[in-house]
């Protein structure tokens, strides 16, 4: 089927996969997305769901971008670091639209803080996860009807 392509391929990469050029991009990708969205902690929207998400706590935490004093769940983290992200709005951009780093980088991050500390994943790893999302956005992207049809939208 191809769900079960789309998923084998998924599956199949690994950190061989990554050329130098990938590895390269990939790090700038994640500056830029790291500084977006530092920036965007200072948003009110950020601040709005910071407050909100203070109410959730757990065993696992995360880094809360810009808060040294202050960690959630990673699924809260990811949404918050996320939200800082996207509330600047000049975050790296695909086209049709899609902000591709943004929903990825904040969920990568999330996960790989609450690993146990013997188990910590390695920055190839990180990588590799990163990049393996991003394929997974570019590839729901180019199936999708709906995404062919934004420009014509807007």
């Amino acid at each position: 089927t191809i769900t079960g392509n789309f998923a084998n391929v998924i599956h199949g990469l690994n950190a061989n996969h990554l050329t130098d050029q990938v590895i390269e991009r990939s790090k700038r990708m994640i500056l830029d997305t790291l500084g977006v969205g530092l920036l965007g902690t200072s948003t009110e929207v950020c601040h709005k769901v910071t407050q909100y998400s203070k109410i959730y706590s757990s065993d696992l935490s995360s880094t809360i971008w810009g808060h040294l004093d202050f960690r959630l769940p990673p699924l809260y983290a990811a949404f918050v670091n996320g939200v800082a992200v996207h509330s600047m709005d000049f975050d790296d951009t695909w086209h049709p639209a899609t902000h591709p780093s943004g929903a990825v980088l904040p969920a990568v991050i999330a996960l790989s803080e609450a690993f146990p500390q013997k188990k910590r994943i390695s920055g190839l790893d990180l990588l590799l996860a990163f990049n393996v999302g991003i394929e997974v956005q570019g590839r729901l992207l180019r199936f999708s009807s709906e995404a062919r049809n934004i420009p014509k939208r807007y």
